[in-house]
């Protein structure tokens, strides 16, 4: 199986893919989320990981892309995020002047970056800017990214950890074009993920989720966001625990599309073990 992801070698994305399969085929370098997301719709031997949430930064706005393609989800990951500042070798603290990294990284290591007086410079990814500063060889530049990202460019790493806080994880999914789904076993948990547009009717929403509180169903997700080319239509992401088989499940699903206009189930996949911490 082959893996696609947004971003170069080096990116978290393909670090996250050579952590949880280390058997895959390829990974494929894609410059938008919209492209890995083609991909996986083309070909069935090709998935599409993505990140969907980050701890720290809230929700990546894939939400769109979800909709448009509607591809099976069958996994998630969540995966560590640790920055370390990547400079050509010989390089010390000293002689930075100027940091390059994709602007959720520069927030994440602000306090890091104050202190040391650096000059913000956003790039369109970690990987990316570790590439730039490896390509312009000098010493008053250096890159915030990943240790695989110094391998491969052949940067040193001048400190590691610099994000400000320690509790740093992406949450990442992977989509395919083949609709599967695991069998039921009561010693997994699970999660059912589906997007809904309600009725244009008063307390629309809440009516449409008495079934899940009834039905003692505990909801880990649940996002707006508007139909293209209006602010008065909605589609909701949304993510339940517990396997589409089970009776309260497909129960409290079945009480939730009387009040839809459309409804979509898009995967049913295996809990990370991350949510037992």
């Amino acid at each position: 199986m082959k893996f696609a992801y947004q971003g170069i070698p080096g990116s978290y994305s393909e670090s996250c893919i050579k952590e949880n399969y280390p058997d895959c085929e390829k990974t494929i370098s894609c410059r938008t989320f919209q492209d890995a997301f083609e991909l996986a719709k083309n070909n069935n031997n090709v998935k599409a990981l993505v990140p969907e949430q980050n701890q720290l930064i809230g929700s990546i706005n894939i939400e769109t892309l979800i909709l448009k393609y509607r591809l099976n989800i069958v996994a998630e990951h969540f995966f560590k995020i640790n920055h370390s500042l990547l400079g050509i070798p010989g390089t010390q603290l000293k002689d930075i002047k100027n940091v390059y990294s994709h602007t959720a990284a520069l927030s994440q290591t602000n306090s890091f970056i104050r202190e040391n007086n650096f000059t913000e410079n956003v790039m369109a990814d970690t990987a990316g800017s570790a590439a730039y500063v490896a390509k312009q060889n000098d010493k008053s530049k250096a890159a915030i990214a990943s240790l695989h990202s110094a391998e491969i460019y052949g940067l040193e790493v001048i400190s590691s950890k610099i994000q400000d806080e320690d509790e740093n994880y992406t949450r990442f999914l992977v989509f395919q074009k083949d609709v599967t789904q695991p069998n039921f076993s009561e010693k997994e948990k699970y999660i059912t993920s589906f997007l809904f547009k309600l009725k244009n009717k008063p307390s629309a929403l809440f009516q449409s989720l008495t079934g899940m509180s009834l039905r003692q169903v505990d909801m880990t997700k649940l996002q707006s966001f508007p139909e293209k080319g209006t602010f008065s239509s909605y589609f909701f992401f949304c993510e339940v625990q517990g396997h589409i088989v089970e009776e309260k499940i497909s129960g409290a699903l079945s009480d939730l599309e009387l009040h839809c206009s459309e409804f979509q189930l898009l995967g049913v996949f295996k809990q990370s073990s991350f949510r037992n911490r």
